[in-house]
């Protein structure tokens, strides 16, 4: 088997491979997919000289740990966290060379809870429908990581400048997100509407790749009727028979029969990657020109 492979020696919580996701196959019924926080895995690319496009390990709260069989140059960002190589403390945010055979173990999130691990020449498991991700809703790439897997590592590349660190956005203490109303905002009373765009939700410890659910204010519909299903979009906002909105991420489905009162902001969708559990969110409507 080759050398240029990564073995997995502890999985954590939930890793995943994931790059800039499978757009365009929505009406096949298949999720984007990809990196819950673009930035952060584009960022961890470039911090080790790969094409922003290339796979990277997207953990969830408690890291992961690997094994490279060759020398490779890693990075993590997203989620601040120690860094190890072989129990040695190394820089969290900047390239950092990992010898063949050691071990790179990225812990527990200081605050938010995805962390991005970038290896040079990136992670090269075979491509479905053009992405290397993992969609925890329809199965397509990847399985999710266990101990003892080996992943595939592609050859560096020699073309992509290379920084030695660069800035990064703290976790959200809070989330201010903003929101056009719609498609769907008229299926809610005008109280429900003004609660969505007044009240502070909070992140609810159930929010995962599919979505981000919320604690707080229910929201009273006007039509009570049944909604036929519908295409969705990244960001909308759902709103089911509890009454409390849920924000679609990456592997959401493609359809609903929830009624949608509005999307989030494509620009504000990275910091909910980063929202831990029981921290506030606010929607803050922007109308529509």
């Amino acid at each position: 088997m080759t050398d240029r492979a990564l073995v997995v020696v502890r999985a954590g919580a939930l890793t995943t491979v994931q790059d800039q996701g499978r757009p365009g196959h929505a009406h096949l019924g298949v999720p984007r997919s990809g990196a819950l926080d673009p930035p952060a895995a584009a960022l961890a690319n470039r911090l080790v000289g790969n094409p922003a496009d290339a796979a990277v390990l997207e953990t969830t709260a408690n890291g992961c740990a690997v094994r490279p069989r060759s020398t490779v140059t890693a990075a993590v960002t997203g989620a601040p966290c120690p860094v190890t190589v072989d129990g040695r403390p190394v820089a969290w945010g900047a390239p950092v060379r990992v010898p063949a055979g050691a071990g790179l173990d990225v812990g527990p999130a200081a605050s938010g809870v995805r962390s991005y691990v970038a290896i040079s020449g990136g992670v090269a498991v075979e491509p479905i429908l053009g992405s290397r991700s993992t969609d925890l809703l329809s199965g397509l790439g990847p399985a999710p990581l266990t101990d003892g897997m080996v992943l595939p590592v592609g050859t560096p590349t020699t073309h992509h400048a290379r920084v030695d660190v660069a800035p990064q956005p703290a976790p959200p203490s809070e989330l201010v997100l903003r929101v056009t109303l719609g498609p769907r905002d008229d299926w809610f009373t005008p109280e429900a509407q003004h609660t969505f765009t007044t009240s502070t939700y909070r992140v609810s410890p159930a929010s995962n790749r599919i979505g981000l659910r919320t604690e707080g204010p229910t929201l009273a519909r006007a039509v009570r009727g049944e909604l036929p299903s519908e295409g969705m979009v990244l960001g909308a906002v759902q709103v089911p028979p509890d009454g409390r909105p849920v924000i679609f991420l990456a592997d959401h489905p493609t359809t609903g029969g929830y009624p949608v009162i509005a999307v989030v902001h494509p620009q504000d969708l990275p910091a909910t990657a980063q929202a831990t559990p029981g921290t506030p969110i606010r929607f803050i409507e922007v109308r529509r020109r």
